[in-house]
């Protein structure tokens, strides 16, 4: 049954304050009603469908949303609109909570470098996901490769370089409400960096140490690190 809110039939309220934008409107009742159309986004919203394509093009682009067509009978097909894995994670969910409590357990019952075995290990089976996919690929390749890599994991990311310089930023970590409570989780991502561009990484900024974004440094030399 779909969640009822004043006017629109839809629930309108993502913030307590009720100051939300249109963007947050369509990815919530994306959450709440599993999938819709163009024309119930726009009613959720109290905006013209116009302006709804303009942002579900804006949200398919960042990988938070996606679409699959619908064929009729008679006409012409229609396009169904739901979150995608990213999309979902935008939203708090209970398993944070489980997380953390599991991660405490360990700590309390586990000698400190056990647990750091534990994390290395999940770095570890991240890395092995990926291994026969990046190793052949020049350099830049490499880079689009870690880049799109990282945004399916739920960061945002961009990137710059001067020469053969590159700097990478993070603008939103999907680690943070566990990282906050639990640091050892924060090189996840940094060694996932290592592995796939093969080339020393330096961190000079962390959202975990009060800093806007993550930020990352390296250079387009290819060391084959072990």
């Amino acid at each position: 049954m779909m969640a009822q809110g004043k006017g629109t039939g839809i629930v309108t309220s993502i913030h307590p304050d009720g100051n939300q934008s249109t963007r947050d409107l369509i990815l919530y009742t994306l959450k709440i009603t599993n999938q819709a159309k163009v024309d119930d986004l726009a009613e959720a919203a109290n905006v013209s469908p116009v302006t709804v394509r303009h942002h579900l093009n804006a949200l398919k682009a960042d990988r938070l949303i996606k679409m699959e067509s619908v064929r009729r009978k008679v006409g012409r097909p229609y396009y169904i609109y739901s979150l995608s894995e990213t999309g979902h994670e935008l939203f708090p969910r209970k398993y944070v909570r489980f997380t953390n409590r599991l991660l405490e357990e360990l700590k309390d019952n586990l000698p400190p470098d056990t647990v750091t075995t534990v994390f290395d290990g999940i770095a570890r089976k991240i890395i092995a996901e990926h291994k026969g996919k990046f190793e052949h690929l020049p350099f830049d390749e490499r880079l689009t490769y870690l880049t799109n890599t990282l945004r399916e994991e739920g960061f945002v990311v961009e990137w710059a370089h001067d020469k053969d310089q590159y700097t990478l930023v993070e603008y939103g970590c999907p680690y943070y409400s566990v990282g906050d409570q639990h640091i050892e989780i924060c090189g996840l991502d940094k060694d996932l960096m290592i592995s796939i561009l093969q080339t020393p990484v330096e961190q000079t900024k962390c959202i975990l140490h009060g800093d806007k974004t993550c930020q990352f440094t390296f250079s387009s030399q290819i060391d084959e690190i072990e």
